[in-house]
């Protein structure tokens, strides 16, 4: 009032205000949403530094844990920052035990029993390794003949493991399932680049 007095106008300053404190309250909400959902993932044990997470499109380790984002590395080396507001679905795969599938393409003509042989061979030798054996949480199993593919017939082995620990064991498991179709004789169906 006085400064109307005065003679000064103060709506449009009044107006900017209210503009601006709309403009701050919509700041601050996408801030206490980032702040309680890092609170919410901390709480709830969802993810840790260390911990190998998908979230969208992106997986990588987690390198740092904060209430407003986390810092995600991914196997390219490319760092992202996630705002913990904008994770609404995430995948751990460090939690618990994980398992990895290794799928083994063979020309079809091949007789399925002697394939399943060599593949239960493979799975038993793997298991004996004192070396894989310690990496696994139970024997490979053989899941046999899983489907048809492009003039393939595809076997399968599933490895289960500690979480996020299948890879070396897929190689190992590819690498034997190669080596002992080939010493039978059976040539696996590699993949050709185009």
């Amino acid at each position: 009032m006085i400064l109307q007095t005065l003679g000064l106008n103060i709506m449009p300053a009044l107006a900017s205000a209210g503009i601006g404190g709309i403009a701050l309250g919509f700041g601050a909400q996408s801030l206490v949403k980032d702040v309680i959902s890092g609170i919410f993932l901390m709480l709830e044990d969802q993810l840790g530094v260390g911990d190998y997470i998908d979230v969208g499109e992106i997986s990588g380790t987690v390198l740092s844990l904060a209430l407003r984002a986390t810092r995600i590395r991914d196997d390219s080396g490319e760092i992202w920052y996630i705002r913990n507001g904008e994770i609404v679905t995430l995948g751990n795969r460090t939690q618990g035990w994980s398992s990895g599938t290794v799928e083994i393409p063979v020309n079809p003509n091949e007789n399925p029993q002697t394939i399943l042989g060599l593949l239960v061979g493979v799975a038993k030798d793997l298991d004996e390794d004192e070396q894989w054996h310690e990496q696994m949480l139970e024997p490979p199993t053989v899941l046999g003949l899983t489907r048809f593919e492009a003039g393939q017939a595809i076997y399968a082995v599933v490895v289960k493991c500690p979480g996020n620990k299948q890879w070396a064991l897929e190689r190992e498991v590819r690498t034997r399932a190669v080596s002992a179709l080939q010493a039978a004789g059976i040539k696996a169906i590699l993949p050709t680049l185009a």
